[in-house]
C-alpha cells in the first residue's frame, strides 16, 4: 500500500459515500472504488460495509481509522519539514565569535534578527580564539564566525565585511602618559604593547609613529589584554567598542591623536555553503552589509 491508499480510505470514511469522496479527491468514483478494493485485498479484510446511499466502517475499518489518520499526519509533517529544511527555515547553526563582536553589538543584533525570522533554526553560539576560528570553520566544526579583520583566511573560507571602527589606547591610570593632554603615536615609542588577538591596530599605530613597536605578551581575549594593562605590564591598542563595556581597576582609555588606524568585523563562512539554514544566515547578513570583502 502507498500513502494515497490511506488518503482514499480517510476520504471515504469521512464522507461515508464514494461519490462525495471521489469529488473531494478529484478522481472518478470507479477509480476510487478500485483503490479501496486493492487496499482491502492487500489487508485481507473488508474495510467498509457498502449500502445503497452510504457506506460504514467495518470493525477492521474502525480499527484502521486512527492509525491511518496518524500515518497521513506524520507523512505530511515529514514532507513539510523536509521542504522547510530545504528552504533553510529549520536546521541548526554552529556560530563562533570573538569578544569584540559582542562589545560592538553586531553579534546580538544579527542573531536576534535571524532568530525572529527563522524561529525554528537553532543556534549554538560560542566564543572562540580568533587564531583558530577560521580553521574550525574550514573543517566544519563551526558554520560561521565573527572575527576582527584584516586577517588571512584558509582556502575556501570567505568573509563579509561588517562595520569598521577605530582604536583607543588602554593605559594604566598611574602611567606618565595620563599626564599628557593628548597622546600621539610618537609618545608610545618606548612603551611595551600588550597584544590583542588582532594586532593590526598596534602595527598601524607604530607605523604612524615611525618606529618598530616593542611587543609584549599576547594573553588572549580583550579582557585578558586589558587585565595585563591594569597590572602595569604595558599599554594596548584596542577597538574603541570596548570603551563603556570593559571596566577594570587602574585602567583608562585614551584616544590616540590623529590615529588613522581602523579595523572591521567580518562574518566568515565556507565559500560554497550547502546547508540551507547557514546559507540563509549568510544571505541575511549580506543584505545588511552588501559590500563583500575579505
Amino acid at each position: 500500500m502507498e500513502i494515497r491508499h490511506f488518503r482514499y480510505f480517510l476520504a471515504v470514511a469521512r464522507q461515508r459515500n464514494f461519490t462525495r469522496a471521489a469529488e473531494q479527491l478529484d478522481i472518478a468514483p470507479p477509480t476510487l472504488s478500485r483503490q479501496i478494493q486493492d487496499m482491502e485485498a492487500a489487508l485481507g479484510t473488508r474495510l467498509f460495509l457498502r449500502g445503497q446511499r452510504e457506506v460504514s466502517l467495518t470493525e477492521a475499518g474502525a480499527a484502521l481509522l486512527p492509525e491511518a489518520e496518524a500515518t497521513v499526519r506524520q507523512f505530511e509533517f515529514a514532507q513539510r519539514n523536509a521542504q522547510r529544511a530545504g528552504r533553510g527555515e529549520v536546521g541548526h547553526i554552529e556560530l563562533g565569535y570573538v569578544a569584540s563582536a559582542v562589545y560592538s553589538g553586531v553579534l546580538q543584533r544579527q542573531v536576534k534578527a535571524f532568530s525572529r525570522e527563522f524561529a525554528e533554526v537553532s543556534l549554538t553560539v560560542r566564543e572562540s580564539p580568533m587564531a583558530v576560528l577560521p580553521g574550525l570553520i574550514a573543517e566544519g566544526r563551526f558554520d560561521i564566525g565573527y572575527v576582527r579583520s584584516p586577517m588571512s583566511l584558509p582556502e575556501g573560507v570567505d568573509a563579509v565585511r561588517l562595520n569598521a571602527e577605530g582604536f583607543v589606547l588602554a593605559v594604566a591610570d598611574d602611567a606618565w602618559l595620563c599626564r599628557l593632554k593628548r597622546i600621539g603615536a610618537e609618545h608610545l615609542q618606548n612603551e611595551t604593547f600588550i597584544l590583542p588577538e588582532q594586532i593590526s591596530g598596534t602595527l598601524q599605530v607604530a607605523a604612524q609613529g615611525g618606529y618598530a613597536p616593542k611587543l609584549g605578551p599576547q594573553p588572549g581575549g580583550l579582557v585578558a589584554v586589558i587585565a595585563a594593562v591594569s597590572l602595569g605590564q604595558g599599554v594596548a591598542v584596542v577597538p574603541e567598542s570596548v570603551v563603556g563595556h570593559v571596566h577594570l581597576p587602574n585602567v583608562l582609555y585614551r584616544p590616540i591623536h590623529d590615529c588613522e588606524a581602523s579595523s572591521w568585523l567580518s562574518l566568515i563562512h565556507r565559500r560554497f555553503e550547502k546547508a540551507p539554514a547557514v546559507a540563509r544566515y549568510i544571505e541575511r547578513v549580506k543584505r545588511e552589509f552588501p559590500r563583500d570583502e575579505p
